[in-house]
């Protein structure tokens, strides 16, 4: 019998860099969130670096007082690889390869990295590959160091099949329109997908919907299963959740919401990363209401709800709903913080996933949305009126329904913004407060 056959995986020794502008406080909570996406892509941490100058190098990015530096922690410490807090431009990277003699990667290649190890359907190992290739694309000519290899012409007498037979075409050529090709038939694929997804969201628009949003390991995943038992994958990891998931949430008295499971966001999310992955951030953008979950536990609580909502703002939903959620309650958490958080941010509702604590003010404060989107009314109509009843019949959720020979009552649960229609069509909508006749023509 075979035995089962594990892969170890390779873990990289690596060095932390970061460079802060003068007046910037928050130089060791940067290094800090990047060392937890370098432990997520399962790297040892060896060495810590951080410059404080006006702008960087445009050649190398730092000082080259502090190249020597962190070329040395490199060579005292085996680190392997240099990963930088910032986006860095294809010849910074070549420029501090030759130097350091050792791989150099920026901030987003790292993010690309861990979400490539996360993806697991079909749909988001598709919008992972779109948002590598994106970041490739420009960097191809540092990847090849054989821009003289020519295919196709007369190169040796071998020729590189129909189509490729002329002049010559350097490999680097070739590969950037694979790569253009390549990228094409993503988003083809892509578009496709989100058009099968907003078919999806649109059938439940007679539905009151909500959706987590948050940083990443706020704590949505965990709250998504204590309140419909969804099984959606958790983990103490960034970027645990790649993939959008919806579950129905019983209330009271037959009332229910859908709630949605979404990404988590993260400091400077590199727009293609966001772009790459509208077709799963759809759920977001159809919600009636977002979910915004909070670690009140991370002493940077504040500056993770700006980096949620500038994403938020990038997507056009700055505007929508939006229910704060203090998640972790359990964990030590200073008084003052959430003082602060409920003064400065806004009063939202304190929970603990995993505990249960505070779940039952949070079914209640769903509850209160639901009121105030949908309400429990009675309809009245002539029997005649098939296309009043086949619209309540699909739109609503009908509760009752008596006939006479004159008149047929409904009583439904509706949208209020469906109220409207239902007038237009010759109902007559009885509520608690008023009787709106149909409206004449």
């Amino acid at each position: 019998m075979e035995k089962n056959r594990t892969t170890a995986v390779r873990r990289e020794r690596v060095v932390l860099a970061g460079v802060m502008e003068y007046a910037s406080r928050d130089a060791e909570e940067a290094l800090a969130e990047l060392e937890n996406l370098a432990v997520s892509a399962h790297a040892i941490v060896v060495g810590h670096l951080i410059q404080r100058r006006g702008r960087p190098d445009p050649a190398i990015y730092i000082g080259r007082g502090k190249l020597d530096e962190l070329r040395e922690l490199c060579e005292e410490s085996g680190a392997q690889t240099v990963i930088f807090d910032v986006d860095l431009s294809p010849a910074q990277v070549r420029n501090l390869e030759t130097e350091l003699n050792r791989k150099v990667i920026d901030r987003t290649e790292l993010i690309l990295d861990i979400f490539a190890s996360r993806a697991r359907t079909t749909e988001s190992k598709l919008e992972v590959e779109l948002a590598q290739l994106e970041y490739t694309f420009p960097r191809l000519q540092r990847m090849w160091t054989h821009l003289d290899t020519v295919t196709g012409g007369m190169a040796g007498g071998i020729g590189g099949g129909i189509g490729t037979r002329g002049p010559g075409e350097r490999q680097l050529e070739t590969d950037r329109r694979l790569v253009r090709k390549r990228i094409r038939d993503l988003k083809r694929q892509l578009n496709s997908i989100g058009a099968r997804r907003r078919r999806q969201v649109a059938s439940r628009r007679d539905e009151v919907t909500a959706c987590f949003v948050g940083y990443t390991n706020a704590g949505k995943s965990t709250l998504m299963n204590a309140l419909t038992d969804a099984g959606v994958y958790v983990a103490d990891k960034l970027f645990a959740t790649l993939d959008t998931r919806t579950r129905a949430c019983e209330l009271e008295e037959g009332q229910k919401i859908l709630l949605s499971d979404t990404v988590g966001f993260i400091r400077h999310l590199p727009h293609h990363l966001v772009a790459s992955f509208h077709a799963t951030l759809e759920e977001a953008s159809q919600a009636d209401v977002l979910l915004h979950v909070v670690d009140v536990s991370a002493p940077d609580a504040e500056e993770q709800i700006t980096a949620v909502r500038e994403v938020l703002h990038e997507l056009g939903l700055q505007d929508r709903p939006e229910l704060l959620i203090y998640n972790k309650i359990d964990k030590p958490v200073d008084p003052d913080h959430l003082v602060f958080l409920r003064h400065n941010v806004g009063q939202g509702v304190e929970v603990s996933a995993v505990t249960g604590e505070g779940l039952d003010m949070l079914r209640s404060a769903l509850r209160d949305y639901l009121t105030t989107e949908s309400l429990v009314t009675t309809v009245r109509m002539h029997p005649a009126n098939g296309k009043l009843q086949a619209f309540l019949a699909q739109r609503a959720d009908v509760l009752e329904r008596d006939y006479s020979a004159d008149r047929v009552r409904f009583r439904v649960r509706v949208k209020r913004t469906y109220l409207g229609e239902v007038v237009r069509l010759g109902g007559e909508v009885e509520t608690d407060q008023e009787l709106a006749a149909p409206a004449e023509s």
